[in-house]
């Protein structure tokens, strides 16, 4: 796995739009806010051709647009580090348009997003060996205050905070619309982790514990909603990535946007099914956006659960990861030590 440098505090930071762009609010007030700090903290910025874009099709421009400013931006030695402006719904079509054999071959680079820059976080990892940052947005930083999982964003692309373990309070309802483009997080609900562990008698059963549990190894994975979408893709190499680092053992982040608690578990079925699962040493999932929904007495936790039982590995639930703020920053491909217990959770990245 290789690892791009940490930024510097006078190092550029470039922004693209694979996705969604910033051509609405409340998301352009907030980027340009954004950008602001960005400067006062002492850095350049670097915009790419799509980034206030709204002409594209669940993306912010053509297909091919978006493929080129995505390669360019990341190839460019005037940027240090790569932040997506947003999520959206087809930056898988751009995939054809981006150059992965010159970004393999490239130095490395940090590029953050999540939601649909699944797309480009997970394959770095798959396709390129490369890690990669699974976190929040551009917008994101133009809030006011900053919540602490933004600067602990900030601070891990600085190389600064290693170690995260989530954060107390999470946010059920957002108060950011276009009248209020700053706004942070409204985070008003207790967070509670689920620690679901094999019953250690070989019933190929997992049950809930407050006993402590740990896991190592290294991790990947993203939004569900895109990683079925690319299996058994050409972009689908999940295999051979296992069978790399099968020493590692995989610990895969998995969190869900759209899907509802069946579409949660079709979708468990089909990466198992796939074969992603093999050398699994846990799972870390992050709270759906469907977070409470139960549906003909299945629920979030038995979606997951019931099929991941086999492994006989952890399965910790409802963490800080992707479409539920706050979310801990995700270094995809790192090597990672992961401890919870009795509602804390910690977990640490080795760059090896």
């Amino acid at each position: 796995m290789r690892y791009p440098e940490f930024l510097k505090k006078s190092d550029t930071i470039g922004f693209v739009a694979p996705s969604f762009g910033c051509n609405t609010e409340p998301y352009k007030s907030a980027f340009e806010n954004a950008l602001r700090k960005f400067r006062a903290l002492g850095h350049g910025t670097l915009l790419g051709p799509n980034v206030y874009e709204g002409s594209g099709i669940g993306i912010s421009a053509s297909p091919e647009s978006c493929g080129k400013e995505l390669t360019e931006g990341f190839l460019s030695e005037e940027s240090q580090a790569l932040i997506s402006c947003g999520g959206g719904e087809l930056m898988c079509e751009i995939l054809d348009h981006v150059d992965f054999e010159r970004i393999r071959n490239a130095r490395p680079k940090w590029y953050m997003g999540y939601s649909d820059n699944t797309n480009f976080t997970f394959l770095l990892n798959t396709l390129c060996d490369m890690a990669s940052i699974y976190g929040p947005c551009a917008p994101s930083f133009g809030m006011e205050p900053w919540h602490e999982a933004v600067e602990d964003a900030w601070a891990l692309l600085h190389g600064e905070k290693t170690v995260f373990t989530g954060y107390p309070l999470f946010e059920m309802e957002s108060l950011k619309d276009e009248e209020h483009p700053l706004e942070p997080y409204h985070v008003t609900e207790t967070r509670r982790i689920r620690v679901y562990a094999p019953d250690g008698e070989g019933s190929g059963q997992l049950l809930p514990t407050d006993d402590p549990v740990e896991i190592s190894g290294r991790l990947t994975g993203g939004c569900m909603d895109i990683l079925v979408n690319l299996l058994g893709t050409k972009y689908d190499r999940v295999r051979s990535f296992s069978e790399r680092y099968r020493d590692d053992g995989i610990i895969w982040f998995l969190e869900a946007c759209d899907l509802n608690v069946f579409g949660i578990r079709r979708a468990v079925w089909q990466m198992q099914h796939a074969g992603w699962f093999e050398h699994v040493k846990g799972f870390l999932i992050g709270r759906p956006l469907c977070f409470g929904q139960e549906m003909m007495n299945l629920d979030q936790y038995r979606a997951v659960t019931d099929l991941l039982a086999g492994y006989g590995v952890p399965v910790i639930m409802d963490l800080d990861i992707g479409h539920m703020p706050p979310m801990i920053p995700v270094v995809s491909g790192a090597m990672a030590s992961v401890k919870a217990a009795g509602g804390d959770f910690r977990i640490a990245y080795e760059f090896v």
